[in-house]
């Protein structure tokens, strides 16, 4: 298959770059939003925390992970670097793919459940045990997720670990 040339290359990287910042700035967001929910008095402040919440997670936390999912797919396909000749590369293509299905089966459930919730029992779902719980760990995994995140940026940028045997020395 042809490979890019370098302008498309650094086009399709900073596509790539940009759908990342998307997708950890809107990680950090819910996270703080979710702690600022802790004084909140009344349920439509809740509902409408809760919402917003939903809202970053529906309409930019998925379309950024599959944007930087998609435009490493293209990357590693369109360019020397391969989908196996870097450590590095391999170790970047599972922890994105489980980050996204951990987001996928239970960082949104969770985000969907309370805020359901809050819209059905306003400020009483602070004291039910399902809301609670959901929020719990919709904030801890939450954190989890943008560490990993972050993770994946400084293993794109330091490309640690050696290339696998066999392979040539360099491929930029």
């Amino acid at each position: 298959m042809k490979k890019l040339s370098q302008s498309g290359r650094s086009i399709l990287i900073s596509f790539h770059i940009i759908f990342a910042g998307w997708w950890m700035g809107a990680a950090v967001s819910m996270i703080l939003l979710n702690f600022l929910s802790g004084n909140i008095i009344n349920g439509d402040e809740l509902y409408a925390t809760n919402t917003a919440i939903k809202h970053i997670d529906d309409l930019i936390i998925i379309p950024a992970a599959l944007g930087s999912l998609l435009t490493g797919f293209f990357i590693c396909l369109l360019t020397k670097w391969g989908f196996f000749l870097h450590r590095w590369i391999i170790v970047k293509w599972v922890v994105t793919v489980s980050a996204i299905l951990f987001g996928t089966f239970f960082l949104g459930p969770w985000v969907n459940g309370f805020t359901a919730i809050s819209d059905t029992l306003r400020i009483e779902a602070l004291a039910d045990p399902s809301y609670i719980s959901s929020k719990t760990f919709n904030i801890i995994f939450g954190i989890v997720q943008s560490v990993t995140i972050l993770f994946l940026v400084f293993v794109s940028v330091i490309k640690p670990w050696k290339k696998k045997k066999g392979q040539p020395k360099k491929y930029t």
